[in-house]
């Protein structure tokens, strides 16, 4: 069985137009938990529909932030969940601890950049640093300055274009999947180097710890 993404957004934004903010609130929340909805979409929309007069911002923009800060933050709670058992089993592990040891020193700017600019990885963001046992009130604060850029930034884009959003949101979606395939490259020439270079290292700490003969 398949799903037919253009129903399931036409249907959605109908149920936006009918049920209102808490509507689109809700979609918020389950795209939070890693449902593939189309968030970014329907955030724009209720920007045209503000614009249109058919949500009124004083409602929608609130509901739209409860909605998404409430989908990060459970999932948060699964990562943390999970992240004990994984705690458990490698968290004596110098790899483990350095790991932990990065994600809380930088974590901050990656939770707060995935809520709007690296959107693709938002979900996997808020599981790691949910096992990795960030703390839940940092993690909430970057998440919810992070969501405010994002529901100002998209939602002001809908209100500003109009019926063209649809558009609009393809742009920006095929720019952000870009952006992280940017970074997924990078990331693998960084690690493709250190392996390269560890054992090379490695074979030069053995030849100076060896006695000339």
């Amino acid at each position: 069985m398949t799903i037919d993404f253009t129903d399931l957004t036409g249907t959605l934004l109908t149920a936006v137009i009918t049920y209102g903010p808490a509507l689109l609130a809700l979609v918020l929340f389950v795209g939070g938990l890693g449902i593939p909805l189309p968030g970014a979409l329907m955030l724009m929309a209720g920007g045209a529909f503000i614009r249109q007069g058919v949500l009124d911002i004083s409602t929608a923009l609130p509901l739209a932030l409860v909605g998404v800060v409430a989908g990060d933050m459970t999932s948060y709670a699964m990562g943390r969940f999970a992240g004990e058992f994984m705690q458990r089993r490698f968290g004596e592990t110098a790899t483990w601890k350095s790991a932990e040891e990065t994600l809380h020193r930088r974590g901050g700017i990656a939770v707060y950049l995935t809520r709007w600019l690296l959107t693709p990885l938002a979900i996997p963001t808020n599981l790691v640093t949910g096992a990795s046992r960030y703390p839940a009130l940092a993690f909430l604060g970057y998440d919810v300055a992070g969501e405010v850029t994002w529901i100002v930034l998209y939602g002001g884009l809908g209100f500003t274009f109009g019926n063209s959003f649809e558009y609009i949101a393809e742009l920006i979606s095929n720019f952000s999947g870009l952006l992280v395939g940017l970074l997924v490259f990078i990331g693998g020439i960084y690690l493709v180097v250190r392996l390269w270079r560890q054992p090379h290292g490695d074979r030069e700490q053995i030849e100076t710890l060896t006695p000339a003969v």
